[in-house]
């Protein structure tokens, strides 16, 4: 019986570090090197620069402010990727409520709209993790105007701008068209340098 135990002992001891090594160690090795020689730029974090300084990631939304910019969804943790999440308020919530009416008369306030005006749910929610780069073709739309007359440039060219960074739905059929507004922002970035 005791010899039984030993080598179950012996056996189960061999079979965690195989496992352990092939599992922990080999696989995920495997993975890299197989995602870093076929999509380097994804598996680097989808990185974007700026004249040779990374600025963000494709992934992940920033806070924009200044009139001049696209502004992007509330954000509940601050666009911070190792806090992700969501604020968790239920839709009786108060705090929610009273949240959502201050983005509202925000959003309509920088964009000079009046108090009825419609504004697109993702300019005043947050999403589930906080971190979403993109805003709704409307929402991006909204914001035209308010960009156009802080650069000192068309409508008819940020709208230009806007329908060249439509994305569209995930495989044709998920989500729905958006636009990423670092993407967006960077190239009004480059209007400007070019006028």
């Amino acid at each position: 019986m005791n010899n039984n135990i030993i080598q179950i002992l012996k056996t189960s001891l061999a079979l965690f570090i195989l496992f352990s090594l092939l599992t922990g160690l080999l696989y995920p090795l495997a993975i890299t090197g197989v995602v870093q020689t076929l999509i380097p730029d994804k598996a680097d974090g989808s990185l974007l620069t700026a004249n040779g300084v990374v600025i963000g990631s494709d992934l992940i939304g920033q806070t924009f402010t200044h009139p001049e910019y696209f502004h992007g969804r509330p954000s509940t943790v601050n666009y911070s990727a190792n806090n992700s999440g969501a604020s968790n308020l239920g839709p009786s919530s108060t705090k929610l409520k009273e949240k959502t009416q201050k983005n509202l008369a925000t959003i309509r306030k920088e964009n000079m709209m009046n108090l009825n005006s419609f504004v697109p749910a993702d300019l005043v929610l947050a999403s589930g993790s906080g971190l979403d780069p993109h805003i709704s073709i409307d929402s991006a739309k909204l914001q035209a105007a308010r960009v156009a007359k802080a650069r000192n440039t068309s409508d008819s060219e940020i709208q230009k701008l806007i329908n060249e960074h439509i994305e569209p739905a995930y495989l044709g059929i998920l989500g729905q068209p958006r636009i990423n507004v670092l993407r967006l922002n960077l190239e009004l970035d480059k209007l400007d340098e070019v006028g």
